[in-house]
């Protein structure tokens, strides 16, 4: 069973078994106002967590998504890159950033599941 989690820099994994598809979560998109343009990492590029993964520009500013734990790129969602405005309208379901095969999954272990994240955006 998939397990979602989220980072105190408005990433959200979907975790399942060593795999976890990320992205950035509605708060952060609606901070960022309307995405129009994301740029993505190769398939391939091996990140260490907290390094710069991907940008993503929006008509109030830009922004790094960060790598939320270690791990290797295993698939982008090119469809973003082609129509950025999917990040506006579903940045928690289609609109996700990349795939990544996690290389410490204990990383993880200190996220926030839902509930802890809605608390901490409420703090904000």
């Amino acid at each position: 069973m998939p397990t979602l989690k989220f980072t105190d820099q408005h990433e959200w994994l979907l975790i399942d078994g060593v795999t976890a598809r990320v992205g950035i979560t509605g708060y952060a998109q609606g901070q960022l106002g309307d995405v129009v343009f994301v740029e993505l990492p190769d398939s391939g590029t091996h990140f260490k967590l907290g390094d710069e993964a991907a940008v993503v520009e929006s008509v109030k500013a830009a922004a790094e998504v960060y790598a939320p734990a270690s791990g290797e790129i295993t698939n982008t969602n090119t469809e973003i890159e082609n129509n950025p405005e999917i990040v506006n309208t579903d940045p928690q379901g289609i609109g996700w950033f990349f795939e990544m095969r996690l290389s410490d999954i204990s990383e993880t272990e200190t996220m926030m599941d839902e509930q802890g994240y809605k608390k901490f955006i409420s703090e904000l």
